[in-house]
């Protein structure tokens, strides 16, 4: 895929209606650049991972945090605190390694590349704010999954199947979605108008029960464009990214003011603002994200994603006695529960992520195919097209793949490939 960006300098003849080719340019650089961090950054990981095996790191950080435990007064009989401690340490650890990385990504590639809207770390509160859920989420989850694994026996697979999915389903999708995402991004009602009175039209006609809408000011920390909806039975809601929308966004709003006569620094910035979509455009979308709705996409993937919950909770529960496994990472000793779970859910099933992975790429792809017929159904096929097309250009995706590559990274299709799919309907 490297090889891809260096070489396609020039739009391909069957992109020269859809594609400038200062645009093609811009986002050759950036997958370039992308390109060139994910191999530095996961090279970094892997050595990283497997320093820290080699070197013994797991029961080094283990037996630190007993001793840790220990001074507060809590003794070995007290497995789940020294869980928290040692879930504690391995995050500010992978925080503190992971940090210089994030940074460089942040304000660097996405800043060179016109898409970074955040101010530096040292004076932005709400990186504060994403640390420290972080370290909140990494310390509850493993350690509840710790408690029901070590109290009511590695037998009782079940409980732990439970556990994941009140977790996923109400964690995830509710609690996250209305009370943790809206510290981080401000989130408004659409304003009452033509498209709000389009898309409760569009949803009341396949019967999905909207009850809000609302429009987060995404542009503030990112000016890449997203749409989804969530919530449960009767009550689902929509969320659009204001750099989605035409008439919405700051970034429009900013590149205007800019033409008015601001420093040079300034119109060089809003020189490559975003310009979103349209109304009709963003109706096509949310058609296509709909149709995940109606075809029941959603419920499919979850209950694919309980059922490697349960297969994976009762290997574990197989493969949790085998004394030699700890012994292959250290532990000659002890038997700790968390460690299990780390052992047996990142090393041991890591070849089997891989190929389900694969296999979830795939049947993505499917579902992204049918979503895309679905809003064809609607009528949508010729706004989709162009939105497909903004979309693209806004974000800078390139639109040449290697096959291969292709085929095992890409959970979407390529943008040829749907705006194929799209363009007989589109004609018609």
């Amino acid at each position: 895929q490297r090889r891809v960006y260096r070489t396609t300098t020039h739009v391909p003849r069957e992109l020269g209606q859809i594609m400038d080719s200062e645009t093609f340019e811009k986002s050759r650089l950036y997958q370039l650049d992308k390109s060139t961090f994910s191999f530095w950054s996961g090279l970094y990981s892997e050595v990283e991972g497997t320093m820290i095996l080699l070197c013994g790191g797991i029961p080094f950080l283990w037996n630190l945090s007993g001793q840790i435990s220990g001074h507060a007064g809590f003794g070995p009989e007290y497995e789940i605190v020294q869980s928290l401690v040692f879930l504690l340490l391995a995050t500010l650890f992978s925080a503190v390694t992971g940090l210089p990385w994030s940074l460089y990504n942040t304000f660097v590639i996405e800043e060179k590349h016109g898409f970074n809207q955040q101010v530096f770390l040292a004076t932005d509160h709400t990186s504060y704010r994403i640390l420290l859920y972080q370290v909140f989420f990494s310390e509850i989850v493993p350690s509840l999954c710790t408690y029901s694994c070590s109290s009511f026996s590695t037998k009782h697979t079940f409980v732990c199947l439970v556990f994941t999915i009140c977790m996923c389903l109400q964690v995830l999708v509710t609690i996250y979605a209305d009370y943790i995402a809206p510290l981080f991004d401000k989130f408004i009602p659409l304003p009452e108008g033509e498209l709000k009175q389009q898309i409760e039209t569009m949803a009341k006609s396949i019967d999905f029960p909207l009850t809000k809408v609302y429009v987060v000011e995404g542009s503030k920390r990112s000016s890449h464009s997203n749409a989804y909806f969530y919530g449960f039975f009767k009550n689902k809601r929509i969320v659009l990214f204001d750099t989605l929308l035409e008439d919405y966004s700051a970034l429009n709003k900013e590149a205007a003011e800019g033409e008015d006569g601001e420093n040079e620094e300034t119109k060089s910035k809003t020189k490559n603002k975003k310009q979103g979509c349209k109304n009709e455009e963003v109706l096509a979308v949310l058609g296509h994200e709909l149709g995940h709705w109606k075809l029941g996409h959603t419920v499919k993937n979850i209950i694919i994603s309980q059922m490697n919950s349960f297969l994976c909770f009762f290997l574990f529960a197989v493969l949790i006695g085998r004394k030699e496994l700890f012994a292959a990472f250290g532990f000659y000793d002890t038997q700790p529960t968390l460690i299990g779970l780390m052992i047996i859910f990142q090393f041991i099933f890591s070849p089997y992520n891989e190929v389900l992975s694969f296999c979830l790429t795939v049947l993505s792809r499917q579902f992204e195919f049918q979503a895309d017929a679905f809003a064809k159904e609607l009528g949508k096929a010729k706004d989709l097209y162009s939105a497909l097309i903004k979309l693209n250009k806004d974000n800078l995706g390139f639109p040449v793949s290697d096959w291969i590559f292709s085929m095992w990274h890409y959970s979407h299709p390529p943008l040829l490939e749907r705006l194929q799919a799209l363009k007989d309907a589109k004609q018609e």
